[in-house]
């Protein structure tokens, strides 16, 4: 069965690892899916991530992180949708709660957090929010 939207796909797999309390959780894939995990092991909402073979096909397994027993990841939500995508400027890229929790954004320079995207002055689709 074919995904619709794999990097929605990766986030419930996260989201549902961490509630399982998962040490690591493994996920098919793709260049985007080690991106916006790039951006979330430097924001320290992950441990790492590695990739490793799924039968035919690279999987990357994902290395969750807990704080005193609680996920770091409290909240991880898909903005743009398959069906609905989401574009923001650089000077109006949304703040997750405050400035406490980051949004993921692509960016023509890639894969950035919010911080990093307003820090360099460029926009793009906003992929995700965590906190």
């Amino acid at each position: 069965m074919a995904l619709t939207d794999p990097l929605g796909d990766m986030l419930t797999r996260i989201r549902n690892g961490q509630r399982a309390r998962k040490d690591s959780i493994l996920t098919p894939g793709s260049k985007l899916r080690a991106r916006v995990l790039d951006v979330l092991q430097r924001e320290g909402y992950i441990r790492g991530y590695s990739e490793e073979q799924m039968g035919p096909a690279a999987g990357i397994r994902i290395e969750l992180k807990y704080f005193e027993g609680q996920p770091a990841i409290k909240h991880v939500a898909r903005v743009s949708k398959p069906g609905r995508r989401v574009y923001s400027g650089s000077q109006d890229l949304p703040r997750v709660m405050n400035g406490l929790g980051i949004t993921i954004v692509s960016t023509p320079r890639g894969v950035l957090s919010d911080a990093e995207a307003r820090e360099q002055n460029v926009g793009g689709e906003v992929l995700a929010e965590v906190f």
